[in-house]
């Protein structure tokens, strides 16, 4: 009998196919279903599957169980080492380097995936992943001043999967629960986004990473600019209407809301660690004073405050949305929150229960595994109907993997 599969081919030696032969000769349907099955596991680990595993996954798929497949599919070491770490590690730092070494960020993002957690609390949760579970290789411990447990971890080849493990993210780095925001507040997050200037980096690369807009898209003119902070020229190059009309349509929904930020820094040896490879996050807590502000506010949010006196000046971290009125409503912000509040985590659940936050996700997954972007009608329909499921049933992202493998699985 001919095997079908290209998979199926590379992967047995003649002895190890006649169990996989047998199964097919027995039921001509298996023979399709293992060539998807070859397809699903290779979409979501960029390795071949085991003969063991390619036929328990073409007898689900020849069952109706295509998704049971996929979850199989995502019990290999690489779906984590490589497929998650490989959809992560872009969002970690400001030029989008796949090639970044695993830190904090990367490992509880893979973490909260691996145990099924609701997605959201990657920008709001008390949480944080590490190594811990690596048994046997002594690891540095988990520091708040440099990357070497996660770099560690990460060049043994020790599997992810089986190594990290969830701890509160208060009692590893020591910020007050309140403070946490996921990843935000990681050490990773904080090294990429709150290094130097005043933290409206943090703001926009989570709206790029985790609602896939940048302020091009979400520029809107018609809101007010009272929360427009100092460092803001009002007249670029002398022009008031350069302001009126291009700074203001970012300035006036960031402001506000990256001012979620003001108590936080990454402090690092500008003159001996310009790039603060030892630096670490830095979070004033009620009581603290800044010497330069004379408020708990951190120095770095009066930048360059003589370039518009009249500008906003930060007294607090209370947010707000502007975003919820104007063009930007349709980014679908929930409806069940007051969308403003104090601090980085309700913040982060204000972007984290938004529409184009689950849209990004899925969206962000099906390019990945399907190789390609939505091209049509039915692939815009499958996104929004793997969105729906991804929503209404615990913003799981295992799911989306599994979901849109199985989509992809035909092509």
């Amino acid at each position: 009998m001919k095997i079908k599969s290209p998979a199926a081919r590379l992967l047995c030696a003649a002895t190890a196919c006649l169990g996989t032969l047998a199964a097919i000769s027995a039921n001509p349907a298996l023979a399709g279903a293992e060539e998807q099955a070859a397809q699903i596991h290779s979409r979501l680990t960029g390795v071949k599957p085991s003969v063991d595993v390619l036929t328990a996954m073409a007898e689900e798929i020849a069952n109706g169980n295509a998704e049971v497949a996929a979850h199989l599919a995502m019990d290999n070491d690489a779906f984590y080492n490589v497929t998650l770490k490989n959809l992560v590690t872009p969002w970690t730092n400001r030029d989008g380097d796949n090639f970044a070494p695993l830190n904090d960020y990367t490992a509880t993002v893979i973490g909260v995936v691996r145990d099924d957690v609701d997605f959201r609390e990657i920008l709001s949760g008390d949480i944080l992943y590490t190594g811990t579970g690596a048994s046997g290789l002594n690891l540095p411990a988990y520091s708040n001043s440099n990357n070497n447990h996660y770099e560690a971890l990460e060049n043994s080849g020790y599997p992810l999967q089986s190594a990290l493990q969830r701890q509160p993210q208060s009692s590893v780095t020591g910020l007050p629960s309140e403070a946490t925001a996921g990843v935000m507040t990681t050490r990773g997050g904080a090294k990429a986004f709150f290094y130097a200037g005043t933290n409206r980096a943090m703001f926009r690369f989570t709206l790029m990473n985790h609602l896939c807009r940048d302020l091009e898209q979400v520029h809107d003119t018609s809101r007010p600019p009272d929360r427009i902070r100092q460092d803001v020229s009002r007249s670029p190059g002398g022009d008031s209407r350069v302001f009126q009309n291009n700074c203001i349509g970012c300035h006036s929904g960031m402001d506000p809301m990256a001012q979620a930020f003001a108590y936080y820094n990454f402090a690092y040896d500008v003159e001996n660690d310009p790039t603060g490879e030892n630096g670490q996050i830095d979070y004033n807590r009620s009581g603290d004073t800044d010497p330069a502000t004379g408020t708990r506010v951190q120095a770095k949010n009066h930048i360059n405050s003589a370039t518009f006196p009249y500008g906003f000046v930060i007294p607090d971290d209370k947010w707000d949305n502007y975003w919820r009125q104007g063009p930007n409503m349709h980014l679908g912000w929930s409806e069940t929150l007051p969308g403003s509040g104090n601090g980085a985590k309700s913040m982060g659940q204000e972007l984290a229960n938004s529409q184009a936050f689950a849209q990004c996700q899925v969206t962000k997954v099906f390019e990945q595994v399907c190789l390609r972007a939505p091209e049509d009608q039915a692939d815009r329909d499958q996104i929004e109907n793997i969105t729906s499921n991804f929503t209404g049933n615990g913003y799981k992202l295992k799911q989306v993997y599994a979901d849109t493998a199985v989509y992809c699985a035909g092509e």
